[in-house]
């Protein structure tokens, strides 16, 4: 088994980053987040071995705020001058399980089923991802019950923390490819990997979609929807939400177009332009947030879009849990 000593990662950092742009784990006062590994201040930033951080590297390949093209009007002529392909190449060193499925996810929306994203597309071609095998699951953690693996991440290479030394696994041709490039850092070691501690949070989630399917005008959203404000919290911290909103600026007669993140929860996501709204009330765009989630993504692509991470439960400030939304949702049938 191939290994590389915890003491040689902050050198094989150093050599990566002198070639991609390497976004690391990292703990940052009272923020935690991936980070690019030039701007940090030391090794003692980096947080490999932690749970997981409080910020996914969604932001890597799906950027917040990100410029589409320029555009330039006279007239009678309207051009786009430039379009802004960001082809620089980049590594995500150290994702867990969860936020490595929320990219597959992205995989799927913005490259799969006869549309492709062009500047998500182009991000994603020339991006590495490292993976780090999680052992210790958290106490919002439940992963598992969607369906992940969480000591086999959906990556190129997979690093597993056995004591001083990860063990090193390619998973993928760029993987393998990734691997002859940082070989002097590597050792052959026999050694054996951890064992994956129980789970404190699990529950069984088959059955979910088809209970969800007839569930639309059910009464249990108002229920579940009464503790929620819309602040939108939960989407923004999500590593797999993927709603944006397109705007312009304008200055004269040039500018430029941009997409932002955007949410759901808001009522202006789903204002229409003749004053109507499918979704005006709170309960509504909860119910889509959730259905969303758990049966319509399923139903285009075979698998639930929630990856387990627990974020949400995490940073909702009125104490909303999925985990708890899921449970209600198989008990419907015992609801009076």
């Amino acid at each position: 088994m191939q290994v590389i000593d915890k003491n040689k990662i902050v050198p094989l950092l150093d050599r990566l980053s002198k070639q991609s742009e390497v976004f690391v784990p990292t703990v940052k006062g009272s923020e935690s987040g991936f980070y690019s590994w030039n701007s940090l201040n030391g090794a003692k930033e980096i947080a490999l071995e932690a749970l997981n951080v409080y910020h996914s590297p969604k932001n890597v390949l799906f950027p917040q705020t990100e410029r589409m093209y320029s555009i330039e009007q006279g007239k009678q002529v309207f051009s786009i001058p430039d379009t802004f392909q960001d082809e620089k190449s980049r590594i995500i060193f150290g994702i867990r399980a969860c936020d490595a499925k929320a990219i597959t996810c992205f995989d799927d929306v913005f490259l799969t089923h006869g549309y492709e994203d062009s500047f998500y597309a182009t991000r994603r071609k020339n991006t590495i991802i490292i993976g780090n095998a999680c052992y210790q699951p958290g106490a919002n953690c439940f992963c598992s019950s969607m369906g992940i693996n969480p000591v086999q991440p959906d990556a190129d290479v997979v690093i597993h923390d056995a004591g001083t030394v990860y063990a090193w696994e390619a998973i993928t041709v760029t993987g393998q490819q990734f691997t002859e490039q940082v070989q002097d850092l590597l050792e052959e070691k026999d050694l054996g990997l951890p064992q994956l501690k129980p789970f404190s949070t699990e529950f069984d989630y088959d059955g979910v979609v088809e209970k969800l399917q007839g569930m639309f005008d059910h009464e249990i959203w108002h229920e579940l929807a009464e503790p929620c404000m819309n602040c939108g919290t939960c989407t923004y911290m999500c590593p797999s939400c993927h709603c944006f909103d397109i705007q312009v600026k304008i200055w004269g007669d040039k500018g430029y177009r941009f997409r932002c993140w955007d949410s759901c929860m808001y009522t202006e996501y789903t204002a229409e332009a003749g004053g109507g709204n499918p979704r005006p009330d709170s309960q509504d765009r909860f119910r889509n947030r959730f259905l969303h989630k758990l049966e319509f993504f399923t139903e285009r692509y075979d698998y639930p879009l929630c990856t387990g991470c627990g974020r949400c439960i995490s940073v909702c400030p009125n104490g909303i849990n999925i985990i708890d939304i899921i449970k209600r949702i198989k008990e419907v049938d015992k609801i009076v």
